[in-house]
């Protein structure tokens, strides 16, 4: 058996099924209760072997187990007497565990978490196109920090409830290598999947289950090793970011050119400059499409700056010419404030 099969096994044994938060108490109080339901309907059976009418053994039992004091309805023999007894020790126990068991969950807060995680399913029901950031990790969370400056929809996956109960997004505890797991993070209508868990396996087999499950969605995997980056993309990763390389090269670029690198960052990532970077694609029904970058106008429109068009086949043409053809498919990058770029994306679309 191969590691990556044996991983993916280890995780499906162990798989969970997003939990509600302090399942603990929750299963106790499951298993009080149906202990004490037991408890009723033997002692309703046994009442009624001893002569008792269906609904006298019914009211025997609840007065003998809720220890009212309310007496007997009928005499008791020896029998009587020995099976009330026996009632008694049993059925308080078992009250007395389930109700205590409800307590806990009432005093410990497990209630208003469950109320928050059927709040956040419901919320997660509605979104469609949302970021699903798999691991509440370093590079989770700047994943997630920046996305929502850009006001995009997030849910973020982690089986640790303590670090993700508190957070202001919504969000899915369980075993994300768990196919339940990410259907309950709606991956049906997702728009992106970010593997950033702390290990190439696991982003590995997260990568593989969100594609089975979605053949269609963007997934962007986190590698910490370059060894694994060409297995990512082959099990079906669109794009694979290697963090440590990133910031190397960063560094590397502010020795060599730090005032384009701060620009870039700042367009980018700081949002202080009025200017920022847009991607628009050009559709079926776009007016630009067949016609060429001079004949359109578009800087003299909108005002923006297309500083590159991706073509259909993934090739770039950087500071394309006045007289290029934009064709259905290409991808326009374009440059300017936000106003341009809204103005560019109403152009492009018609």
């Amino acid at each position: 058996m191969s590691l990556t099969v044996q991983h993916a096994e280890r995780h499906r044994s162990a798989g969970l099924h997003v939990p509600a938060p302090g399942g603990e108490p929750f299963r106790r109080v499951r298993i009080g209760t149906v202990v004490f339901a037991a408890v009723i309907a033997a002692g309703t059976i046994g009442y009624a072997a001893l002569g008792f009418s269906a609904l006298d053994a019914v009211y025997q039992t609840i007065i003998t187990v809720s220890t009212v004091g309310f007496g007997t309805l009928h005499p008791f023999g020896t029998a009587g007497k020995v099976f009330t007894m026996v009632l008694i020790l049993v059925g308080v126990g078992t009250a007395l565990y389930t109700f205590t068991a409800a307590l806990e969950v009432l005093l410990d807060g497990h209630m208003r978490d469950l109320v928050r995680r059927r709040r956040m399913e419901r919320e997660i029901d509605r979104m469609t196109g949302h970021v699903i950031v798999c691991g509440w990790g370093r590079v989770g969370r700047e994943v997630v920090r920046f996305l929502a400056n850009t006001r995009r929809a997030v849910v973020v996956v982690d089986r640790d409830h303590e670090r993700i109960v508190d957070i202001p997004h919504a969000s899915v505890i369980g075993d994300v290598t768990d196919d339940a797991t990410l259907e309950a993070a709606g991956i049906a209508k997702a728009g992106t999947l970010v593997a950033a868990l702390d290990t190439d396996a696991d982003n590995l087999y997260v990568t593989v289950a969100a594609r089975s499950l979605r053949p269609d969605l963007q997934i962007i995997a986190r590698a910490r090793s370059e060894a694994s980056e060409p297995k990512l993309l082959r099990a079906g990763a669109d794009h694979v970011v290697n963090p440590q390389r990133l910031g190397g090269d960063r560094m590397a670029g502010f020795a060599i050119q730090p005032h384009v690198v701060d620009f870039v960052d700042v367009v980018m990532h700081d949002g202080t400059l009025e200017f920022r970077l847009e991607e628009v694609t050009v559709s079926a029904g776009s007016p630009l499409r067949n016609e060429s970058l001079r004949s359109i106008r578009l800087h003299d429109r909108t005002g923006a700056l297309v500083l590159a068009v991706r073509h259909a086949d993934g090739s770039f043409v950087t500071n394309p010419s006045p007289g290029m053809l934009i064709s259905e498919g290409d991808v326009l990058i374009g440059i300017g404030t936000a106003a341009q770029l809204d103005a560019l994306s109403q152009l492009v679309s018609g």
